[in-house]
């Protein structure tokens, strides 16, 4: 396996911390939420940057899988909300995730084999495969 990028990211004093990269882009407080225990505030948290890194990755891999099946899609209007849940099971904390994607212009069968093919590709969804239940959601247009 060849690397073609890596991200250097550092966090301190962990969920009430901050978090940065060393080449600068992130840099920005953590908060736990009210519903965690938390005191809330205006920092962000593990989950959401989950969510955003993975509903970015997601729709890239959606991007990837059309262009190599020479779909022709409209890849600046793609949309993937990432919704990621904490929890508490019998073996202690957890994530969820749910991917409500939106791929204008596709019929429903084009894109639940869009979706379906990104999750297999996709480098979030083959790490996360077997540990948390992700749900795939298609959204069409109205």
């Amino acid at each position: 396996m060849k690397t073609l990028y890596e991200a250097t990211c550092v966090a301190e004093g962990a969920r009430k911390g901050h978090v940065h990269t060393p080449d600068g882009p992130i840099d920005m407080n953590l908060s736990t939420p009210k519903s965690m225990g938390g005191e809330g505030g205006d920092g962000t948290n593990p989950e959401q940057l989950f969510g955003c890194a993975y509903a970015a990755c997601f729709g890239s891999a959606i991007e990837a899988v059309a262009k190599a099946e020479k779909i022709k899609i409209d890849t600046k209007d793609i949309s993937v909300t990432a919704t990621i849940g904490f929890c508490k099971d019998d073996e202690g904390f957890c994530l969820e995730a749910t991917l409500d994607c939106y791929i204008p212009g596709v019929d429903l069968e084009t894109g639940e084999d869009l979706v379906e093919k990104a999750h297999e590709v996709c480098p979030f969804s083959k790490a996360t495969r077997d540990n948390i239940t992700v749900t795939l959601n298609l959204l069409l247009d109205e």
